[in-house]
């Protein structure tokens, strides 16, 4: 069985990321099975039109697919593939990075992640989905 992962651990896993970091995300949620990332939009993450950058939104997904995974497996995962599919542009003041898992056996771990953005008003939309593997390391 998996290493016990706590949020706190967590948190300092995350923040040991330096492009984490300069993106300004944290951890809304993590517990069995399950994380929430968020990240605040700011003008330096949107790309010319003023949209949420997909390359945030691609970041957000492959990290909440990744501390999803390491909720079932532990610590030591990395994802192992994933992909994404962009389904609107990104407009609002906050992402939500939603990532669950649908099966896991001892060494890997399939997720989904909704990325849903979020508005002044608490509105949300559905702007990405993706779908990936984490694996464990040795």
């Amino acid at each position: 069985m998996a290493e016990e992962i706590t949020p706190e651990f967590a948190a300092l896993v995350l923040d040991a990321q330096p492009f984490s970091r300069l993106v300004r995300v944290r951890i809304a949620v993590f517990e069995p099975g399950r994380a929430v990332l968020e990240v605040g939009v700011r003008d330096d993450l949107l790309q010319q039109n003023g949209f949420l950058h997909g390359g945030v939104l691609s970041y957000a997904a492959d990290n909440a697919l990744t501390f999803a995974g390491g909720t079932v497996l532990g610590a030591s995962v990395l994802t192992s593939g994933f992909s994404i599919e962009y389904l609107r542009p990104g407009r609002g003041r906050l992402l939500s990075a939603r990532a669950h898992v649908l099966e896991s056996t001892r060494r890997r771990a399939v997720c989904r992640c909704d990325l849903v953005m979020v508005d002044g008003e608490g509105a949300e939309k559905l702007v990405a989905a993706a779908q990936g593997t984490i694996a464990l390391v040795e």
